[in-house]
């Protein structure tokens, strides 16, 4: 017997029921994953970006430090000068814009990399 004040959704949901459409779902009668993690509001989120093998965005200073650091992986394996020149310039273009306007987490304390030093190491590298 269904209650006189029953809702939209709650009839929805009965409906659904006695049609079967909630039996055999998968997990049925297993607890729910991550119980211990709902105390962390952002539970769900990190779950979410788990299961999608993507990570946490970064404070934007700490996104160009972590670019900084990359793109300097990137111009020792270079096999050009120019490329090395091109690759180390857009990142000190980045560098300088971050240093010229507040960019949100901790300070970027990050300087321009001198091309020409690392040019002479990057001749000297096998």
């Amino acid at each position: 017997m269904t209650d006189r004040f029953e809702t939209l959704i709650d009839r929805q949901i009965r409906e659904a029921q006695e049609r079967g459409e909630f039996d055999n779902l998968p997990g049925a009668g297993k607890p729910l994953p991550d119980r211990n993690e709902i105390a962390d509001e952002l539970w769900w989120v990190k779950r979410k970006l788990a299961e999608e093998n993507l990570s946490m965005p970064l404070p934007p200073s700490l996104a160009l430090r972590k670019e900084a650091h990359a793109a300097l992986a990137q111009a020792r394996e270079a096999t050009t000068e120019a490329e090395v020149r091109r690759i180390l310039e857009e990142i000190n273009e980045r560098i300088v814009e971050g240093n010229r306007k507040a960019m949100s987490g901790p300070p970027l304390n990050l300087m321009p990399y001198d091309i020409e030093e690392f040019l002479d190491e990057w001749r000297l590298s096998p």
